[in-house]
This record gives structure tokens, sequence and C-alpha cells, in this order.
């Protein structure tokens, strides 16, 4: 049973996995927040296979928390702190982290590597195309990092060595133990940090999925 997270807006729900860093759904309640987030169960298998780790075939959950959402939420952004992030990072579940974000940035680069350039306009007739999607998960990034302590310009999509080693620096915090506090004043906590990480980016790679076929 995996144990989730429940933030709460005005117009969305975000459930997610406080165990399994990205895995986490929108919607508009509670229930269809739960069931879009087992939905997306055999999107995040892969992820975490390629990670090393044995994921459920049929995973059931347990809400452990319910949070209140922000301004962020209502337009889909995760941005509640659950209690749970306050937990010490052990050095298990540091490399767990290092590992399942290092996963979902390869699924999203291999992906986004033969990804045509031009994708299938959303619902609305909107949504950018792969080279503005990579330049936004790459400033994401580059802007998520200093929450950590961590400032790197953002990176052109082109420049994969200076993409790796604004990785590699945010993996070096992410992927050691911590007391549960935010890592640096005004931060993220550890955990709250590798789920933001993981979620934008396979939030991404999803859609990018989806917008290529």
């Amino acid at each position: 049973m995996a144990d989730v997270y429940l933030e709460i807006s005005d117009k969305k729900v975000f459930a997610a996995s406080l165990d399994w860093p990205g895995w986490g759904r929108f919607a508009k309640t509670e229930d269809d927040a739960l069931q879009a987030l087992a939905d997306y169960g055999t999107r995040y298998a892969p992820i975490a296979t390629a990670a090393g780790y044995s994921f459920p075939a049929a995973p059931t959950f347990k809400v452990v928390e319910r949070c209140p959402g922000t301004s962020a939420t209502q337009f889909g952004v995760p941005d509640a702190h659950p209690e749970a992030d306050g937990r010490a990072v052990t050095k298990a579940v540091a490399d767990r982290q290092k590992k399942l974000l290092t996963a979902a940035w390869a699924a999203f680069d291999a992906f986004a590597a033969t990804a045509p350039a031009t994708l299938r306009k959303g619902p609305r007739g909107g949504g950018r195309d792969r080279d503005k999607m990579i330049d936004h998960v790459v400033g994401a990034e580059a802007g998520y990092a200093r929450k950590l302590g961590i400032k790197h310009p953002q990176p052109a999509i082109t420049d994969t060595a200076a993409i790796a080693a604004l990785r590699e620096d945010i993996l070096s915090v992410l992927g050691r133990p911590h007391d549960g506090g935010p890592v640096v004043d005004n931060g993220w906590t550890s955990r709250y940090a590798t789920r933001r990480y993981a979620w934008h980016v396979l939030d991404h790679l999803w859609e990018m999925q989806d917008r290529a076929e």
C-alpha cells in the first residue's frame, strides 16, 4: 500500500505518493485525483524499473495527510509542503531519491531526442512544441536549484554539458542524507524538492508522449 498525501484547493486536488517521487496527479475531487494517480501507475512503473525498484502492479493507497493548497495549486502546480516532508532523509532514502530522479531525467531526454519538433495541439489548441517544452523543463530545473542553494544560469537546450553539470549539482544535494529541514535558509526540503523535480519532468514527458501521437 502506497502512502499518499492530498493537496486540496478550491478547484483542484493533487494526490501524490510520498515514497515514489514524481508519481502525482491532479483532478477536481479527492476520489478523482486518487483514481488518476492509480491510472498513471502503469506510466510510472518504467521509471521505477529503470531505477532498479519493483513497482506494484495494482497499487492501493493510504491517505496519510491532507494539506491546504495554495494559489499555485489552483493552476496545477503542487506547491504545498506536507509534514511528512520533514522526516529525516536517511542514506537509503537519499539513494532512492537520486536513482528515481535520474531515471525520470533519462526517460525525458530519451523521448525528447526522438519526438517530432511539432507536437499535436492540446485540447484547447495550445501547448508548447518540443524544443520549447525542453527549454521550459531545463529552465525550471535551474530555477528550482536556487531553493537548494545551487546557482546555475539556465543552460541552452543544446548545451548537454551544462545541463549535465546542473543536474549533477542537484543530485549532489538530493542524493545525500539530511535532517529533514530545508536544505538552505528559505529553501526546500530534500523530499519536497525531489518530488517537485520528478513530477515536473514526468508531467512534461507524459504530455510530450501524448501529443506526439
